[in-house]
């Protein structure tokens, strides 16, 4: 399948559609105080650049965003792709985008918060086998079980 990774705005109609497809995903998983989404409006911020997947019919089918905290530090945000996609790397690619662009800002690490929950399983897949290791708490996120983190050092 051949997709196409751009930067674009999240305040399309789907690209909302992808953020509560996700939201709706997470919402079983973990309990609503340890879910630390962005909304749209958020991800709209300058501090954040979001990725859009699309197939060839040009249908958002994953997103995958950056937030950049600091000169050398920055987080991957609202990493997902629809469930018929998933097995075909568009996550893989969408965290490489995103890798790219922390590279060209000259961030050094990357960090990312998602559940630790069964559920989690093919994002846990994602990261690991795009290099990403567990580490602990980052940034202001609660240890509290219900999270797992990531990091990676970025070579520039």
């Amino acid at each position: 399948m051949a997709v196409i990774i751009a930067n674009e705005t999240p305040l399309q109609d789907d690209v909302r559609q992808l953020v509560a497809e996700l939201n709706a995903y997470m919402q079983p998983l973990t309990p609503p105080q340890f879910q630390f989404q962005l909304t749209v409006e958020q991800m709209a911020e300058p501090t954040v650049t979001v990725f859009v997947a699309r197939n060839e019919a040009g249908e958002a089918i994953g997103m995958a965003s950056l937030k950049a905290h600091d000169a050398d530090l920055g987080e991957v945000k609202r990493m997902y792709t629809l469930p018929a996609v998933r097995g075909q790397r568009v996550g893989s690619a969408l965290l490489q985008r995103v890798e790219k662009l922390a590279r060209d800002k000259g961030l050094s690490r990357l960090v990312l918060e998602t559940g630790e929950a069964p559920g989690f399983e093919d994002a846990w897949r994602v990261y690991e086998r795009g290099g990403y290791t567990q580490c602990g708490a980052v940034l202001d996120y609660p240890d509290s079980g219900f999270s797992r983190f990531y990091e990676k050092k970025l070579a520039l």
